[in-house]
């Protein structure tokens, strides 16, 4: 599988984005050193892994601790070890997912409108993770399972939502 990671931080209110190498890495501890490596004093950090144009996870730390992960579809860790280390630890489906789509269904059942097909991804982690960004976590949620989006795409996107749309346009210019 090919991937490209991009880590993007902040440090004193403006955003820098670098290409990540995770060749090599054994565990989600090792790729949370590279991510703080990136920038040690940034306030926020953020790694994006694009995975075949299928599949995105996104780890977050706050001043270099607590690890929060999302990803756009957990079968990507049963189709290759890397989606293995970033998502191996993270339950199928978080139950605040789980009860945000009941009740989005019971909404739908009042309004005699469904969906005409759920979608085909099962995003798991944590998406609240870019909230306080500019990224609410229904919109992070519609993102994902919006159809022909490539992870380029939701990574361009979220980017351009938090603030940092012009650092990762630069990084995948060179």
């Amino acid at each position: 599988m090919s991937h490209f990671a991009a880590a993007v931080t902040r440090g004193a209110g403006s955003w820098a984005a670098a290409e990540l190498d995770l060749s090599g890495v054994s565990d989600i501890e090792e790729i949370t050193d590279r991510l703080r490596d990136a920038d040690p004093d940034a306030a926020v950090s953020l790694l994006f892994v694009e995975s075949d144009d299928t599949y995105l996870v996104i780890l977050r730390l706050d001043e270099g601790e607590d690890l929060r992960v999302f990803g756009s579809d957990s079968v990507f860790a049963e189709e290759s070890r890397l989606g293995a280390i970033l998502l191996g630890d993270i339950e199928e489906q978080l139950p605040e997912i789980a009860a945000a789509d009941d009740e989005e269904e019971s909404e739908d059942e009042d309004e005699d409108e469904r969906p005409s097909a759920e979608p085909d991804i099962e995003p798991v982690g944590d998406p609240e993770l870019l909230a306080d960004l500019g990224m609410p976590s229904g919109r992070l949620l519609e993102l994902c399972a919006q159809e022909g989006m490539l992870p380029a795409d939701l990574t361009a996107e979220i980017c351009q939502a938090i603030g940092a749309g012009d650092e990762i346009e630069e990084l995948r210019e060179l």
